[in-house]
């Protein structure tokens, strides 16, 4: 039955029902009205608005559930679907709907990769110019000073170590932002090597305890998940870096059933509610990309926790 003949017939019920009533029962209108009338008059109004607004709730339910979800849906939270049970025009609507997540789902995606794929490809670009041109540079620039320095009388030999202090700190960082963009411990000694070099970094740079709980024996994973894996550690570390106060942070990797489980904890402030920054969000594109759950959960004053569950792939029979 069409939405439109469905409120028809639940305004025709209760009609109906009102036109019996009258017809049925022992009341007269007197002229003029007797307030006694009146009263029965005015009280059967409003039990025909209530009946009526009831039928016309429990009719347009499932369009109030479809409302709710277009408001709150969001695609990097996969998944979220109305159940399509029935028949009629709200039904197919559902459906319509449903289908129409589907192939948005399946776009962004397709979108997200392509992006990710294109950003990870000019991490390396400028990565590998970093080390092969900057840094050649720059040590050449050091060996200058050093012989510069090896040939000088006082006081400007004094300065020019400290010159050459200052350039081989800029190389060491420039070092240490190649190593961040294209990070090739991973390539070459797995994940969790990968993870303890990331840490361990991270922990001299910033000067926050980190605790690490790395399984062994995890199960062999392809490359994009551990690239995954990775970033997901990363931007999680720079968050807990930058905004969450935090004095301790507990990274732990973990297999569980059909899945890897990476996880990034802080003591910091919490905010009650994780905030959707372009951290956050970012951190979902490439939970996307390998069909990973991604779970963010803060508390004031108890921290924030970053969870990815990452699925692992089936053998074919």
């Amino acid at each position: 039955m069409s939405l439109f003949w469905r409120i028809f017939a639940l305004n025709a019920v209760v009609l109906g029902s009102a036109t019996a009533l009258l017809l049925w029962a022992p009341v007269t209108v007197s002229v003029p009205v007797v307030l006694t009338e009146a009263l029965i008059l005015v009280g059967g109004l409003v039990v025909m608005l209530v009946a009526n607004a009831a039928l016309l709730r429990i009719g347009l339910a499932p369009l109030d559930r479809l409302t709710r979800l277009m408001a709150t849906v969001d695609l990097l939270r996969p998944g979220q679907r109305l159940p399509e049970g029935g028949r009629g025009e709200t039904a197919e609507l559902i459906r319509t709907f449903n289908a129409m997540l589907d192939r948005l789902e399946q776009e962004r995606a397709s979108s997200s990769a392509r992006a990710l794929f294109a950003q990870e490809a000019e991490r390396r670009r400028i990565a590998q110019e970093l080390h092969d041109e900057v840094g050649q540079s720059m040590t050449a620039i050091l060996l200058s000073l050093e012989r510069a320095a090896d040939e000088a009388d006082e006081p400007l030999r004094g300065e020019l170590r400290q010159v050459q202090e200052i350039t081989r700190g800029s190389l060491d960082e420039v070092r240490r932002l190649a190593r961040r963009l294209r990070p090739g411990v991973l390539e070459d000694l797995g994940l969790v090597s990968a993870l303890t070099s990331l840490t361990s970094e991270f922990s001299t740079h910033t000067g926050l305890r980190v605790v690490r709980r790395f399984e062994s024996g995890l199960p062999v994973l392809d490359q994009q998940r551990e690239l995954v894996l990775y970033r997901v550690a990363q931007e999680a570390l720079t968050n807990a870096a930058r905004h969450a106060e935090a004095r301790q942070v507990e990274v732990s990797l973990h297999h569980t059933g059909e899945a890897v489980v990476l996880a990034v904890a802080d003591d910091g402030r919490g905010t009650g509610a994780a905030r959707e920054g372009a951290g956050i969000r970012g951190m979902r594109e490439r939970a996307l990309l390998i069909r990973a759950t991604l779970d963010v959960t803060s508390q004031p004053h108890a921290g924030t926790t970053v969870r990815l569950t990452v699925p692992l792939l089936r053998k074919q029979p």
